[in-house]
């Protein structure tokens, strides 16, 4: 299952987690496991599970073996990095999850990086982490961050010498936090949407509108970018998938 090849990049939708709820399942193809299903219709999904406890590297392998080629993982680190340690004297825990997730081989699409609403912008801290995971990964990485300091222009620049990219969440993290407007390419080629469901979040669906828009905008965006990421976090009853599954359908029949 191919996400929609748009002039230079790749739309790769997902939602976070593969939930089937009952009602969809008839709209997914046979397989032995969910993820197999899942897979059938949508090109991407974010692991979430990997935040709150680490899996075996042999659970990173067969997940990639259960998938077609073209499918792409996003992995959330650990929170032992970003909440515990917030950053700062993480490599052994780096290469603990790293190894963990090498596994997933090509299907490695993408880390994320998510950090508590707590957690400033310290330059020396946050510099000296960004090295140390860009000695150790080199593929595409994101940052959900949830302080207003961090889009700044100290954070912008930062996060551009490292060539990550910088969420695009719904709603938005602070107040200071915006979605960029300029035509720019992204930092580290990527652009990541993580839409966790408006004015309820986790629970709420996006309208068609909403979708509608949002497909438009990563066509265009697709045009600039290595690859444009959207997942739906809106899975507490199960309008992830839903919604995922309309983008999807609008990004297959958009004109490339």
């Amino acid at each position: 299952m191919e996400g929609l090849q748009s002039g230079a990049g790749r739309c790769v939708v997902g939602t976070a987690g593969w939930p089937l709820p009952a009602d969809l399942r008839e709209r997914f193809g046979a397989g032995g496991s969910l993820l197999e299903r899942y897979a059938t219709r949508l090109p991407g999904v974010e692991i979430n599970s990997s935040f709150y406890r680490p899996h075996q590297p042999a659970t990173y392998a067969r997940w990639a073996a259960s998938v077609p080629a073209g499918f792409r993982f996003s992995v959330k680190l650990p929170r032992a990095i970003t909440h515990e340690r917030r950053l700062v004297d993480a490599e052994a825990a780096l290469d603990g999850f790293l190894a963990q997730a090498t596994p997933l081989g090509d299907k490695l699409g993408c880390l994320l990086v998510q950090l508590p609403p707590s957690l400033a912008l310290h330059e020396r801290h946050a510099d000296r982490f960004f090295a140390a995971l860009r000695e150790r990964h080199a593929g595409a990485v994101v940052l959900e961050p949830r302080h207003s300091t961090w889009f700044g222009k100290a954070g912008q620049a930062m996060l551009a010498h490292h060539g990550v990219g910088l969420v695009r969440a719904d709603p938005l993290a602070c107040q200071d936090a915006q979605w960029p407007i300029d035509d720019a390419a992204p930092a580290g080629g990527v652009v990541y949407y993580r839409l966790h469901g408006a004015p309820r979040m986790y629970y709420a669906a996006y309208d068609d509108a909403f979708v509608q828009a949002l497909a438009r905008r990563m066509v265009a965006e697709a045009t600039r970018a290595e690859v444009v990421w959207c997942i739906f976090d809106n899975t507490a009853e199960g309008a992830a998938t839903a919604n995922a599954l309309v983008m999807q359908s609008l990004l297959t029949h958009a004109p490339s």
